[in-house]
């Protein structure tokens, strides 16, 4: 039986991608087959698919980092056909052929058991860019980091992680300030919990200063580079910034004057290669007590079709909320 899958390709003219018809036979090892029913679109994706050979080293490749689906096929004692599951990070869609088709195959150390209250359209609202909001706020409130102690920053407020990190903190009772270059979004923002709104040159005010007025108690960092810079300067004592991305650069400058005087934390986020047993813990808190009903409207759907002019919009930059693929849309 043949199946669709997002293949991307290396030519003399450039990269190129297109739906072609595989078989499971061309999956590469592994002990769970997967028939998958949605994927999510994430920025990664979009370096993979454009041919970024950080992300992805050989190609032809089937990109899509995340997936939701049912087991068709199982030789791991502790999955059996018709088991809901999910996979996100380790090498999924980086290196081995990803999620952006109507099968995968992957070790069972790779799978996570779908909660009972959780649909497979809904875990691929949250992604791997939900999952690493979670985790940012997780690793905050593991920090001290309470609602009572002052407002909290969320920069690239409207991108699939900083949207949901907003909607997450607004639930849980934090005072957010979003941080978007995107003025037109703010309403989008305020319907999922921001009670005010930073410009970047605000945050950046404060970069290259050793120390600045404490402002805020806490930040998610969903962009890295200058704004994390601009960020530490502002933490409250005893605050921390969560940093996961680095679409606004790879390289942080500051003064240790805001970590010894202050005792700001700076906390790295990893969802790709965290234990399983942590990931589990995650998705069944995002069932249960960090249910985000709001995530269904924040949540765009797209079919096969749609797939390429979404990564096109992730990977410029003008991606909001979330971006839902359903593997049997057209």
């Amino acid at each position: 039986m043949t199946f669709q899958a997002y293949r991307v390709s290396e030519t003399e003219q450039g990269m190129t991608a297109s739906w072609q018809s595989q078989e499971a036979a061309q999956l590469p090892a592994g002990d769970v087959l997967i028939d998958v029913e949605y994927s999510s679109i994430n920025y990664k994706d979009a370096l993979s698919a454009s041919g970024n050979k950080g992300v992805t080293r050989e190609y032809p490749h089937t990109p899509g980092i995340d997936v939701a689906g049912v087991v068709a096929d199982s030789c791991d004692a502790g999955f059996a056909a018709g088991d809901r599951v999910v996979v996100f990070g380790y090498d999924l869609g980086m290196n081995t052929a990803g999620g952006f088709a109507q099968q995968v195959r992957v070790p069972a150390s790779w799978v996570l058991r779908l909660p009972e209250s959780l649909t497979t359209a809904a875990a691929m609202s949250w992604g791997t860019a939900g999952f690493t909001a979670a985790l940012s706020v997780q690793k905050l409130e593991r920090n001290g980091i309470c609602p009572a102690n002052g407002p909290v920053v969320v920069t690239g407020a409207t991108g699939g992680v900083g949207s949901v990190a907003v909607a997450l903190l607004a639930r849980l009772g934090y005072e957010v300030l979003a941080v978007t270059g995107k003025p037109e979004q703010q309403s989008f923002l305020q319907a999922l919990g921001a009670s005010g709104f930073l410009t970047r040159d605000e945050i950046l005010a404060a970069k290259g200063k050793a120390m600045a007025k404490p402002l805020y108690q806490a930040a998610v960092d969903t962009v890295g580079g200058d704004l994390v810079s601009g960020l530490i300067p502002q933490i409250q004592p005893e605050g921390a910034v969560t940093t996961c991305g680095m679409i606004a650069g790879i390289k942080v400058e500051a003064s240790v004057f805001p970590f010894i005087l202050r005792g700001v934390s700076l906390l790295g986020v990893d969802s790709v290669e965290i234990p399983r047993e942590q990931k589990q813990a995650v998705l069944d808190k995002a069932a249960d007590a960090w249910c985000l009903p709001e995530l269904e409207q924040m949540t765009t759907e797209i079919g096969r079709s749609q797939l390429s002019e979404v990564l096109d919009k992730v990977l410029a930059g003008q991606g909001v909320g979330r971006y839902r693929l359903n593997l049997n849309a057209e």
